[in-house]
């Protein structure tokens, strides 16, 4: 199976993305580093290891990343969104399985990718920060990571954090202008896309009535989200900006516009700070890709996430 390593803030969203790629039978999820956003990296990497062994796996490494961003200090989570503990306050059993100690997350990459010898893949879902200090680490990583899918930004669409800054990036722009910079296969999913793709209310109900101990968990952390999308959407529902990122490297749902346009990221101070500033002038007749680029942005999809990440989530069948 292809080998994936998954670095993550893990929040709600997190959690359907690890869960997903737990339930894909295309890729090994062979490694996770946390780091801070929707929580502290930390309580990121208690939520990553005991969600995966409620879902029954036992031996996936989940290394911390860095106690602050690239260039800034974190300031804390966003409880009103994804809870205190980030999954909603809802408490699940405590996994038997500790962080790694004496490898962070950016090491727990630089490691993975030598060990796999160019055919690790990475899904990033929060800040990139622990993806730009393994770049300082070890600048030939471009070269032993096949792709890199990271969730972030807005191309077209406004931001979520500010006018124009999308949160994962907006929290680190110093961190993500130097992931797009990398020489390698990179693909952008930004809110363009993430927010055209909701989760429902009987959604949540299928999960709460699933079988499985991980299965309901999800459905019990979904609410909090939930109400909180309430005053985005006007209903009870929820942005799949994660899980879309996973899914997408996976291979379950395709992109069907994602052109090769250059990608810049404001790291500056003014009112631009956290811009993702993807070249999109001449793409109004069709798309193109420009010449000699790797940075892809999606802007839509093959078809819905929706029913194939339900599918996916209630494979969870024996109960724990």
């Amino acid at each position: 199976m292809r080998p994936v390593f998954l670095d993550c803030d893990t929040g709600i969203d997190d959690s359907l993305a690890i869960g997903y790629l737990l339930a894909s039978p295309e890729i090994q999820l062979v490694g996770v580093g946390t780091c801070n956003g929707n929580i502290d990296a930390v309580q990121a990497a208690r939520n990553t290891l005991d969600l995966i062994a409620l879902a029954g796996r036992t031996n996936v490494p989940v290394a911390i990343g860095s106690p602050d961003f690239y260039k800034t200090n974190f300031e804390g989570g966003v409880p009103h969104i994804h809870g205190h503990n980030g999954i909603g306050d809802i408490e699940i059993p405590r996994g038997a399985r500790d962080p790694e100690t004496g490898v962070d997350a950016a090491q727990l990459l630089i490691d993975l990718a030598e060990k796999y010898g160019g055919a690790l893949e990475v899904v990033s879902v929060g800040p990139v920060t622990n993806l730009a200090h393994a770049l300082d680490r070890d600048p030939t990583l471009p070269g032993k990571v096949k792709k890199v899918v990271s969730m972030g930004g807005a191309a077209l669409a406004p931001g979520n954090i500010s006018a124009v800054a999308e949160a994962n990036i907006g929290n680190d722009p110093e961190a993500a202008a130097k992931l797009v910079q990398a020489d390698w296969d990179f693909t952008l999913v930004p809110l363009d896309v993430t927010m055209n793709h909701q989760l429902f209310e009987e959604d949540r109900k299928a999960l709460l009535a699933a079988p499985s101990a991980f299965s309901r968990a999800l459905g019990d952390i979904l609410d909090l989200y939930f109400n909180f999308y309430r005053g985005v959407y006007g209903e009870r529902s929820c942005a799949l900006h994660d899980p879309l990122a996973a899914a997408i490297l996976v291979g379950g749902i395709k992109p069907s516009k994602a052109p090769i346009v250059p990608i810049v990221v404001d790291d500056t101070f003014g009112p631009g700070r956290g811009q993702t500033l993807c070249d999109m002038r001449g793409q109004r007749a069709g798309t193109f890709d420009h010449e000699g680029l790797k940075t892809r942005v999606v802007l839509e999809t093959d078809k819905p996430l929706r029913p194939h990440l339900i599918e996916r989530l209630l494979t969870f069948s024996a109960p724990h």
